[in-house]
């Protein structure tokens, strides 16, 4: 709408709202603030690490120990219940709080006009049809429909993801254009870098874009991880295994006339055996140890499933500015009618090259001039405090100051010498600005502004000899060759003024100029994104590039980072406006640049991805990112210039703001994953063993081979040393290299599952077999028992190296690149033999003490483990 309609139909104007009507106002829309959902109770919180499948088998676990007056076995499941409570307890206390972040983007104060009175207020007063006053460096209070505008622009980028700052005016625009291109309006959060401005306030609150998006982040719940999707499966393969057993137990019993009371207790030893008690915790302690490997790289982890979402990675949707760019502007290629210029490097340490070969700006006049009305057309500003470089000024300025600085100017000489005396502003309309400046040799005009306005005002152009006819082509064709690889394209011109010009005023539209050059800029790479995205290739995962940037600036960014979009082209947010769900799609699966996207796009990109099959990560920076982060598997947010509003709807968050990180970030979490499935592998083939030998005596009708306390024992504190110490497992080789886990695998995969029954029928056969022995042997059921328990002590003693690789073999693995592991074997196997010669726990664990001849037995047997695990990896790697 036009700005008269916009006021007309708000009943408000060039005085603004009365404060009797703001008052009414304020009482029928509410505050100008987002509405703020309360966190979860702690008692919620805690009562949520309960919601586990696994946990509740343990539960159910400890319920029928209790029933049945084993309250030592109870108590001890108990322990495990709380401490793993607890450990997850307090990490997920470090709240999402993703919406009471977007709280701190609504700034304290706002000047608005009131009964034709210009007043400060606070900005939560604010209502529908005030006028409010901006300038530069003020953040926008609520949404606005720009009233007046003098050289106003605005940085937009955390809404929109773009990376220059945008001119905004008075003038309506076409319906349904998106975000980024309503110049007629300015929104919530957005910053003014330069200018003035008066405008009308159109929402507030929820109302705004920034409201929806905090709906959009409330919408979205909490993704699950696919390693909670794969621990809830292999707890429902659990508790398959308890009921299958158990009525095993139970009718094995009747069928072989076994008193109902032993029943229940085999059925009790069976639970025992097939629930692995110190999973839950080992799993804990393993993802721990990754929060604090990859916090070491630069990677902080926010809730703990997230830490192995980033190995099972198939696909990572990346935001472009400020996360595989720098989010500055660079100025790159300078253009003069003597020669192409390229600035290798960034910022104030770029050199300059001409055909590939370093070159001083001294001997180009052409050159000069350019870097020269950079400096001149400028507002922007660079200087030392306190020994630190302070910039300050519009991010297209700032670039411009560094390529002069590069070139060898002192830009506080340069305007010493050059004194200001009149100055053109920028105007979205008039498409340029001018400085007039004097100096001892008279007046100038410097003149700076879009390419073919440039040209329009110029007759001549500087060559190496000097001035020389203007060639427009030729000036159109180098302009549109630099736009055309992503460059913002700014022309650059003076002419020297009548020596007699007294008044600042006593000039119009300057004419006659001399152009002496192009310089484009660019939103740099970030340093070693290419060798990152590569590097992610290899590894099987896909990077697609997701930004509200345009399509040109996106795709040539996509190129210069290896990230190929010949086939799909470049996807903008309109044109996937226009797709259903399906041809949407489609179009996923060969394109990997999609420009001007909103929130909404962003959020539908990452939904369809996962709806395919594939496990995303999403990396961004801005307010516009925060819903597609916190609907990926795992969100990653830069923690240096991101805001408070991506950090807190993340999983992850990069301490240093680089793209490089996530690959340090997915090798360790393929790493913590490893562990994983090794901390697993290792307590369920103790526990295939266990259940084994004790439905193997049942059919043989042999006493009960272990007792409940005893299973406790081993799967708790002689196990549970060493599952503790595989989850510092160092990286295997390769782990780079292998292509993402299938999403729908589970944690042990068909291999591992072979590896367990090997496993567990070689345990059992050695257990029950001195079992046997040595009831023949002494005739005490005590002592045999205590002979099987040691056997499987001693077992895993050999199966913990075991489990350290999938496919190398124990011999060719340093036993002390995990020193932890191995003081914990040690430590478990003395332990256990402290247990069976001290009193207290021999009368606990219902243990006595055994003789050197069945310590060597049990050590004989128990190598057996090591042969058939080797034999086992070297069949696999034959048939790889």
């Amino acid at each position: 709408m036009e700005i008269s309609e916009v006021e007309r139909i708000l009943d408000t104007g060039r005085l603004g709202l009365s404060q009797a009507e703001a008052t009414a106002r304020l009482t029928v829309h509410g505050p100008n603030r987002l509405e703020e959902e309360p966190p979860p109770s702690a008692i919620v919180v805690f009562f949520r690490q309960f919601r586990s499948p696994l946990i509740a088998i343990l539960l159910v676990a400890m319920v029928v120990t209790l029933l049945l007056a084993e309250y030592l076995d109870a108590v001890v499941i108990g322990v495990v219940l709380v401490l793993n409570a607890v450990i997850g307890f307090v990490q997920e206390r470090k709240a999402e709080g993703a919406v009471r972040a977007l709280m701190q983007l609504v700034v304290p104060v706002a000047r608005v006009v009131r009964e034709g009175q210009d007043q400060e207020i606070d900005s939560r007063e604010l209502v529908v049809g005030d006028v409010v006053l901006l300038e530069s460096g003020v953040r926008v209070p609520a949404d606005l429909r720009v009233k007046t505008a003098t050289a106003l622009r605005v940085d937009e980028s955390l809404l929109t993801g773009e990376s220059v700052p945008v001119s905004k005016g008075v003038d309506a625009v076409a319906p349904d254009v998106p975000l980024s291109d309503r110049t007629s309006m300015m929104y919530t959060g957005a910053v003014v870098t330069s200018g003035r401005a008066s405008g009308v306030v159109v929402a507030t609150g929820d109302r705004t874009e920034l409201g929806s998006i905090a709906g959009l982040v409330r919408a979205e719940g909490v993704t699950e991880t696919p390693l909670q999707q794969r621990m809830d499966r292999f707890a429902r393969i659990i508790g398959s295994a308890v009921g299958v057993a158990a009525v095993v137990v139970f009718v094995s019993g009747l069928i072989l006339d076994v008193p109902l009371s032993e029943i229940f207790l085999v059925a009790v030893a069976v639970a025992v055996s097939a629930v692995p008690e110190g999973l839950p915790v080992a799993v804990t302690i393993t993802l721990s140890v990754g929060v604090s490997r990859m916090a070491k790289r630069r990677a902080i982890v926010r809730r703990l499933p997230a830490v192995e979402t980033l190995g099972s990675t198939t696909v990572i949707g990346s935001d472009k500015t400020g996360t595989l760019t720098m989010n500055r502007m660079s100025v790159q290629q300078i253009w003069t009618p003597g020669g192409r210029f390229e600035l290798d490097g960034e910022g104030a340490s770029a050199r300059f090259t001409l055909g590939g070969q370093p070159v001083p700006t001294s001997g180009s006049r052409a050159l000069e001039l350019t870097l020269l009305t950079g400096v001149l057309t400028n507002e922007a500003d660079v200087y030392t405090r306190a020994g630190e470089r302070v910039v300050s000024g519009d991010p297209t300025e700032v670039a411009l100051l560094f390529s002069a600085m590069n070139g060898g100017l002192d830009l506080r000489a340069a305007r010493s010498a050059n004194a200001e005396f009149a100055e053109i502003p920028f105007e979205p309309e008039r498409q340029y600005s001018a400085s007039v400046r004097s100096s001892s040799a008279g007046h100038r005009v410097f003149v700076k502004g879009a390419p073919e306005r440039i040209v329009e005002m110029c007759t001549e152009m500087m060559s190496e000899t000097g001035p020389v006819p203007l060639d427009p082509d030729l000036v159109r064709e180098a302009a549109a060759s630099l736009a055309g690889e992503g460059h913002r394209v700014l022309a650059f011109a003076y002419r020297e003024l009548p020596t007699e010009l007294r008044q600042p005023g006593s000039f119009g539209e300057p004419g006659n100029l001399t152009l002496v050059g192009l310089q484009g800029m660019i939103d740099p790479p970030r340093p070693g994104v290419r060798e990152a995205v590569s590097a992610c290739q290899s590894a099987g995962i896909r990077v697609v590039m997701i930004t509200g940037d345009h399509a040109l600036t996106a795709e040539t960014i996509a190129g210069q980072l290896g990230i190929e979009t010949a086939d799909g082209g470049v996807l903008t947010g309109s044109e996937m406006g226009a797709m259903d769900d399906d041809e949407l799609t489609g179009r996923l699966l060969e394109t990997s640049v999609f420009a001007r996207v909103s929130p909404e796009d962003k959020l539908r990109i990452v939904n369809l991805f996962t709806a395919h099959g594939e496990v995303v990560a999403v990396t961004g920076d801005g307010v516009n990112d925060a819903p597609a982060l916190k609907a990926a598997a795992i969100g990653v947010a830069m923690g240096q210039d991101g805001t408070d509003v991506a950090r807190e709807a993340s999983d992850m968050v990069l301490a240093d703001d680089n793209f490089v990180t996530i690959v340090a970030a997915v090798e360790e979490g393929r790493v913590t994953f490893d562990n994983i499935r090794k901390v697993t592998f290792f307590l369920v083939s103790t526990g295939a063993a266990e259940i084994a030998a004790i439905l193997t005596a049942l059919w043989l009708q042999w006493p009960l081979v272990f007792l409940p306390a005893q299973l406790l024992w081993l799967n708790l504190v002689t196990n549970g040393l060493q599952d503790i110490a595989l989850a510092f497992e160092p990286a295997e080789k390769g782990v780079l290299r292998r292509q993402p886990r299938r999403r729908g695998g589970g944690v042990l995969d068909r291999r591992m599952w072979e590896r367990v029954g090997v496993a567990g029928i070689v345990m059992a056969a050695g257990a029950l077999t001195m079992f046997r022995w040595e009831l023949d042997l002494s005739g005490s059921l005590t002592q045999a028992q205590t002979v099987a328990l040691t056997t499987m002590v001693v077992y895993q003693v050999f199966q913990a190296g075991n489990a350290r690789s999938e496919t190398e073999s124990v011999f060719r693995i340093n036993p002390f690149s995990n020193k932890l592991l191995f003081a914990a074997t040690a430590a478990a196997l003395g332990i256990h033999i402290a247990a069976l010669y001290f009193p207290p726990t021999q009368l606990l664990l219902r243990v006595e003490p055994i003789g050197l001849s069945a310590w060597l037995r049990i050590v004989v047997v128990a190598v057996s483990i090591v042969i058939a695990m080797e034999f086992h990896k070297l069949i696999r790697r034959a048939g790889r």
